[in-house]
């Protein structure tokens, strides 16, 4: 079974429900939770098939010690075109008609369509959307958005980190840069394109240079012509500031035949969907990523990584590290909300509490308590809704594909091994 066909069998926007044996049936109404996904376009899925999965397997284990305040928690899974503000609009919809007690979303590029629709009921509308614009809308207007809350930290945080990590990678002596220079590949969505602004920003702060910035388009068909462009740079840093996992693939097939030698390369978040190591295999060796939102490696991390690998064991080897914890995370951070309150009906109640009580799961600390309702980020890079201190932010995670596996390199505090020289290095 393939991650689109496993996402799709039996979902296409119907609700879904989980065996609880120790919950008396009829006892009382169901706890019902919308989760958008992407079933049916050429991209998200893999991302989706990670967050839903997390979120089932949140339900499964909560239904079957007994559910929330006596009431089983029910799924209802409408399709989203991740790109499209009408489809966006249209998902936040079908859960409003559905009456669900929240909303648990990955992301979806256009984030603002899907938060106005959501101000019509103002449910729990929980997300990991690891963007700046809807939480600057927030801290803009936080009456109106008072019930939207970003579960991991922004993207501007992927540009502002970058050349930090750099410098944290020279301090190893594994990498020794042939120059100073960075070579940014980015991609024209505005996810990407924030990105590159906040690299613009931070760069100059770490002694390193912007070279050259090479645009590209989604869909990337041919990857030659931008090679081309990174062995005339010759940087001895490149940044692909992409977010398709199987563009990501192509472009380490054709990079390894012709390679940018001694270049440190580092793959924008996409290669933590496990279509990337499925397509790319060997290819993939020594290539870096990062992203802001990620289960930890840490004795919690691990756990949940085992329970999820024994409940979907065709991911055995190449399980998804961002947004299966995500998933998994919103739900158990809902049922406590809904237990201290003792009301799921009460959206006001389950917001406030939310935003008031940091929590720890999988993925690190999520606090919301700031004036973007956004989680505070891990290391700080100086920019702001940072912490100094892991314990009291979610840490981005640098890592490197190592023997075929993703592992997480930096911060120290929870890496799981170090840097190790790329193939293409002599």
């Amino acid at each position: 079974m393939t991650r689109r066909s496993a996402l799709k069998v039996g979902l296409g926007g119907v609700a879904m429900t989980f065996a609880a044996p120790y919950i008396a049936r009829g006892m009382s109404d169901k706890i019902l939770v919308g989760v958008p996904s992407s079933l049916s376009t050429p991209y998200g899925v893999a991302d989706d098939t990670d967050h839903l999965n997390g979120t089932r397997l949140a339900v499964e284990e909560i239904n079957a010690a007994g559910g929330v305040l006596g009431r089983e928690i029910e799924l209802f899974v409408p399709d989203v075109d991740k790109l499209s503000p009408e489809s966006c609009r249209q998902a936040i919809a079908a859960c409003i008609d559905k009456k669900v007690h929240a909303i648990s979303n990955s992301f979806v590029f256009a984030p603002i369509a899907a938060m106005d629709e959501s101000t019509k009921y103002k449910c729990p509308y929980l997300n990991g959307n690891a963007q700046r614009l809807p939480t600057e809308a927030f801290r803009a207007d936080p009456v109106k958005y008072s019930h939207v809350l970003q579960t991991c930290p922004a993207e501007v945080n992927y540009g502002w980190t970058y050349p930090l990590w750099l410098k944290a990678m020279e301090e190893t002596g594994v990498w020794k840069p042939k120059n100073r220079k960075i070579h940014i590949v980015a991609e024209q969505v505005g996810y990407c394109q924030t990105i590159l602004k906040a690299a613009r920003e931070s760069i100059p702060k770490f002694d390193f240079e912007l070279a050259a910035v090479t645009d590209i388009q989604y869909p990337v068909n041919d990857w030659g012509p931008v090679i081309q462009q990174l062995k005339e740079v010759d940087a001895g840093a490149i940044m692909i500031d992409h977010w398709v996992a199987a563009e990501y693939a192509a472009f380490c097939k054709q990079f390894r035949a012709n390679p940018v030698e001694n270049s440190l390369v580092y793959l924008q978040y996409g290669p933590s969907q496990p279509e990337f190591l499925e397509l790319g295999g060997k290819s993939t060796e020594g290539f870096c990523w990062a992203t802001t939102l990620g289960v930890y490696g840490d004795e919690r991390g691990q756990g949940f990584r085992k329970k999820y690998v024994e409940r979907f064991p065709e991911f055995e080897g190449n399980m998804g590290l961002v947004y299966t914890g995500n998933g998994y995370d919103i739900i158990h951070y809902l049922k406590l909300a809904w237990e201290a309150t003792g009301k799921p009906e009460d959206f006001a109640g389950n917001v406030a509490w939310i935003r008031n009580n940091p929590y720890r799961g999988v993925c690190g600390l999520i606090d919301m308590k700031n004036d973007l309702q956004e989680a505070r980020h891990f290391p700080d890079n100086g920019f702001g809704n940072q912490s100094a201190d892991l314990e009291k932010g979610m840490s981005q995670l640098f890592v490197q594909v190592q023997g075929g596996a993703h592992k997480i390199i930096w911060p120290n505090e929870i890496a799981e091994s170090k840097l190790v020289a790329a193939p293409w290095w002599s």
